[in-house]
């Protein structure tokens, strides 16, 4: 297990490294520091001295790859490549072009982010796997059609009109809840009471018809024939063995999903104006601010590497099995 472990992590290095690299192409050569410097500074009044101190008080003053100004090891480090990409690998992010450290503006965005996500994460698995499981259990019934119907029709309505109508109706129709915004402490509880809700309810209907397309799966196997043919009850064979069998896949799709309980919902955080990692991206493409979406994006690859580490872990733990070598 270890080994595989730490097998795995060295793969994810050269991962990094092309993303890290065509961060760079894309940010560096296809957009050079000058054109950053006219999108920041306006294209038709800037001067060349304007683009030059822009350049310096930014730190993209210097050569892309290599300064032949230096010598040895400076020719390297002295870099836009080595400051603003590989100091990425020690979490260096540097700084937002207002002057805000960037990874501590990730450290104290994190914490709403999560206030959103894990709601959503750990009440939707449970809300979604039950009523795929009610769904399963019943099928072939009307309990079964108008579920698979109205899992259509969620899947069919955008996550817009949910967050549009929920604030439309629970905070400006009925007064429940704040239309946006967040708090400290417990107070933030109201603030984050209709997007967990709403995060749930926009992702129910493919979540669910997911699972119960799982769970169909299962049904017609060989096993789940064999435990009806020994006598045991619809109930026990399915929430007893076709659920613990359905895991491997449900955990693939589960753990996958970690990076976003980190990143944040980038709609979900912009319209309710809670100041979580999605918001922060947003903001940061609104302005044009380079730096900080080159880190969002590095960190982003990283937690989706750890996530699909995290799976293979979780296989192992669910089916005792299945070894990793």
């Amino acid at each position: 297990m270890l080994s595989y472990i730490l097998r795995r992590i060295l793969y994810a290095i050269p991962i990094l490294i092309g993303v890290n690299l065509i961060t760079f192409t894309l940010f560096f050569v296809v957009n050079t520091p000058d054109d950053m410097a006219r999108m920041q500074l306006g294209i038709k009044y800037v001067t060349p001295e304007a683009i030059e101190k822009w350049k310096i008080e930014r730190g993209y003053d210097k050569p892309l790859l290599l300064n032949d100004k230096e010598e040895k090891w400076r020719k390297l480090t002295e870099t836009i490549f080595f400051e603003k990409s590989v100091a990425m690998f020690v979490f260096n992010f540097g700084q937002a072009d207002d002057g805000r450290d960037i990874a501590q503006e990730i450290k104290s965005r994190m914490v709403p982010s999560l206030a959103i996500a894990l709601p959503v994460f750990v009440l939707g698995l449970i809300v979604y796997i039950t009523c795929a499981l009610l769904m399963v259990f019943f099928r072939a019934t009307y309990i079964d059609f108008w579920g698979v119907v109205l899992c259509v029709v969620l899947m069919s309505i955008s996550s817009l009109f949910y967050i549009i109508t929920g604030q439309f109706l629970m905070s400006k129709l009925w007064h429940l809840v704040p239309i946006s915004g967040y708090g400290n402490g417990l107070s933030a509880g109201k603030f984050l009471l209709l997007p967990v809700i709403i995060g749930i309810v926009s992702s129910a209907g493919s979540s669910t018809r997911w699972y119960r397309t799982i769970f169909l799966e299962e049904m017609n196997k060989e096993y789940v024939r064999t435990a009806r043919a020994k006598g045991l009850s619809e109930r026990t064979v399915l929430f007893k063995h076709v659920l613990k069998n359905a895991m491997i896949p449900i955990l693939t799709g589960a753990v996958v999903v970690v990076p976003l309980l980190f990143l944040g919902s980038l709609l979900v955080e912009s319209f309710f104006g809670i100041p979580g990692l999605g918001s922060y991206t947003i903001d940061a493409i609104n302005s044009q601010d380079f730096a900080i979406v080159r880190a969002m994006v590095f960190l982003g690859s990283m937690l989706y590497i750890v996530g699909l580490i995290l799976t293979d872990i979780s296989y192992t733990v669910v089916d005792p099995r299945i070894r990793l070598s």
